[in-house]
């Protein structure tokens, strides 16, 4: 799933493993969720959200969101 937790990381001035002890998860789960290699839970989203004060849909790209209109 593309996201934009690397932009939104390194804005913040926090490292991977900053990040990473902040979630309470892996440096390697860090770097497999911003290389779009694993997909997050949906309680690790909110955390994720929540800690750059986001909605997880400002962070995370909904491949499977329907336009509407079509």
């Amino acid at each position: 799933m593309k996201n934009r937790l690397k932009d939104l990381r390194t804005e913040a001035g926090l490292t991977q493993a900053d990040l990473a002890a902040r979630l309470n998860v892996s440096r390697q789960a860090v770097i497999a969720i911003e290389s779009d290699k694993h997909d997050p839970s949906l309680d690790l989203a909110y955390r994720i959200a929540a800690i750059f004060d986001l909605a997880v849909e400002a962070i995370f790209e909904n491949p499977h969101r329907l336009n509407s209109g079509e």
